[in-house]
């Protein structure tokens, strides 16, 4: 079998909470001198386990506070795992956040090569992909208008058409598509076929689960950081819905 783009192996990750940023230095002192002072701890993603091989659209779902984004963020290495491992074998191009990375006071077209900067690409690069940039997003009469007056919508199509236009060996997406309009989705979905045709892994988080039927091939299952079940499409949403529906974990078999 062919090397995995990307594994992820027993992968977990625990955040460290406590009181001390709602308290003063003094405050904190006598707390810890009186054994007051607290500090807790969650597990956002507690061991999860899969790979991915090339042409592979992987498809996460899970209710909120599942621990999808935060396991993201591991693949892509903006967090490190508490316990196991990430191995990535590729260019990653990722929207974990819907207009993170851009500057609101900037213009479209000046944040367009921003974020090329920021993925590495050069100006000479830029100026050749910009137009199709442009295009694809469709927002032509709004490319001088500053980025903090785009609505959300806007910023979706802008911030997709630059990570799918640079042509990225792994694209990840996080719930960038929900939204905008359904001519614009359409389009969205057609770009991200011809990414996985040419061989590359997309792993994308949506809470439509039509949408992960239409375009994944394998789904992971999430709930409370835990890993469900991870397969074939078709099957782990029917198990989803499921328990969308009663509310009910599958019994571990």
């Amino acid at each position: 079998m062919s090397k995995p783009i990307i594994e992820v192996k027993n992968v977990s990750i625990k955040y460290v909470i406590g009181d001390l940023r709602n308290i003063g230095l003094k405050e904190f002192v006598m707390k810890k001198l009186t054994r007051n002072y607290q500090v807790k701890s969650f597990v956002a993603v507690d061991s999860v386990s899969f790979s991915l091989y090339q042409g592979d659209m992987l498809g996460i779902v899970g209710t909120n506070g599942a621990g999808k984004s935060t396991l993201l963020k591991a693949i892509t290495q903006i967090m490190v795992p508490t316990n196991g491992s990430v191995k990535v074998n590729g260019k990653i191009a990722a929207l974990l956040e819907l207009g993170s990375g851009f500057d609101g006071d900037l213009n479209l077209k000046e944040n367009a090569y921003l974020r090329g900067a920021m993925l590495g690409y050069t100006r000479k690069f830029m100026d050749e992909k910009y137009p199709d940039i442009l295009a694809f997003s469709e927002l032509q009469e709004f490319e001088q208008r500053p980025f903090k007056q785009l609505s959300s919508g806007m910023k979706s199509r802008i911030a997709f058409s630059i990570a799918s236009m640079m042509e990225p060996e792994i694209l990840i997406l996080d719930e960038v598509l929900s939204v905008g309009d359904g001519a614009f989705r359409e389009k969205s979905e057609a770009k991200m076929r011809e990414i996985i045709e040419k061989g590359k892994v997309t792993i994308l988080v949506s809470h439509s689960i039509a949408q992960v039927r239409r375009m994944c091939n394998k789904v992971l299952w999430l709930d409370h950081g835990k890993q469900i079940a991870f397969g074939d499409t078709a099957e782990i949403c029917d198990m989803y819905e499921e328990f969308l529906k009663t509310k009910k974990l599958p019994e571990k078999k």
